[in-house]
This record gives structure tokens, C-alpha cells and sequence, in this order.
């Protein structure tokens, strides 16, 4: 073998030693990977006013919104009948509530991670003969609800009028299923999704 011959080849032979330790070996970064926890996307943070109707006249209320899987109060304002109080007709104050938490919500607040469950098409009423004076009639069944949509209809009442003086909300669905009352809890609150409102079967009125 010439010696011209001899250096290529212990050239190739370099070459290709070079190949396999790049390959192979994996050179150990200095530059930090924790950069902390990703950036919220749902800061719960309306950036912009409410629509008009949200800001100005009617009574001022507030309704739970879901946000980052938990429930979040909103203020809103609701129209109730000239001459009508919040402490003097449940009923309406339930219906009013339950409208708001029905509509879509605004843009600035669905840009910041606010939404609904509660379907539109649930109505709500007074008590019907034999309830208590503080029973409220869904047109629905409350099992039917979503947890989400159930933690907003009774965590929104209970911040209301419509909820009976120990705070709980009475709630029964169209047909004889027995009244229930309901808590909102800090629990139901921060995990709607894990955690039911409390409910108790009430007995029924002589």
C-alpha cells in the first residue's frame, strides 16, 4: 500500500470515527429546561365592561359562571316587574337568575374562560299546591342537569332571595319526585365537578 493510499484511508477512518461518536454521544445541555408553570389561558378576568344590558338598570344580582373547572360569581342585572321586591316573590327572582345563567355568555367573558351549563330551554316556578312557601318547581328534573349546570342553578339561588331564610335552595322537578334542599358549599364552589350540592329529601306537607 502506497503511503498516498495509507492516509486516505486513515483519513476515512477518522471520518467515519467522528460520525459514530456525534451519533452516539449526547453532549449534556447548560441551558435551564424548567421554565415554571405554562401561562394560564383562563385568567377568569373579564379585560372589557359587560354588555349594556349587564351594566345598566334593573336589580343588581349575581350569577356563577364556570371558570378553570369551578364556579366563579358574576355580577349581572336582572328587570323585575315594577312594584316587585327580591324578598317578596322567589319565584320571579328564580326566573330572572335562571334567564342569566340560560343566555350565552358576553364576548369579554368567553375571551377569558367564562361559560355556562345550565341549558336555555329549563324554566323555573313557584311552589305548587302543597310545597312550602320557599319551594321552587323546575321544568326539568335537577338529577337531569349536568353537575356543572346543577352547582350554578344552586349556588346562584343561594346568593339570592329566592333561597329559603337558612340559605338552602328547595327544589323539585315537574313530577312527584319529593323536594329536595340544596347547599352551596365551598366544596361545590371550587370542584362542581367532584363535588354535588348537598341535598336532603324534604317530607311531604300533610
Amino acid at each position: 500500500m502506497t503511503a498516498r493510499r495509507r492516509r486516505l484511508t486513515a483519513g476515512i477512518a477518522m471520518s467515519l470515527l467522528g460520525l459514530v461518536a456525534s451519533a452516539c454521544g449526547i453532549r449534556p445541555t447548560e441551558v435551564p429546561t424548567d421554565f415554571g408553570p405554562a401561562p394560564s389561558r383562563e385568567p377568569c378576568e373579564v379585560s372589557e365592561p359587560a354588555t349594556s344590558k349587564q351594566s345598566t338598570g334593573g336589580v343588581p344580582v349575581q350569577v356563577f359562571l364556570v371558570c378553570a373547572a369551578e364556579l366563579v360569581p358574576v355580577d349581572r342585572r336582572v328587570e323585575l316587574p315594577a312594584g316587585q321586591t327580591s324578598e317578596k316573590d322567589r319565584g320571579r327572582v328564580a326566573r330572572a337568575l335562571l334567564d342569566e345563567l340560560g343566555q350565552r355568555v358576553s364576548r369579554a367573558e368567553r375571551q377569558a374562560g367564562y361559560s355556562t351549563e345550565v341549558p336555555d330551554g329549563v324554566t323555573v316556578s313557584g311552589p305548587r299546591g302543597g310545597d312550602p312557601d320557599d319551594a321552587l318547581r323546575l321544568s326539568a328534573p335537577a338529577e337531569d342537569l349536568s353537575p356543572f349546570a346543577l352547582a350554578q342553578l344552586v349556588c346562584t339561588l343561594a346568593n339570592s332571595a329566592a333561597a329559603s331564610r337558612d340559605g338552602r335552595v328547595i327544589l323539585g322537578g315537574p313530577g312527584v319526585d319529593p323536594l329536595r334542599a340544596y347547599e352551596c358549599t365551598p366544596e361545590v364552589r371550587a370542584r362542581p365537578a367532584l363535588h354535588e350540592p348537598p341535598s336532603t329529601v324534604l317530607a311531604p306537607g300533610p
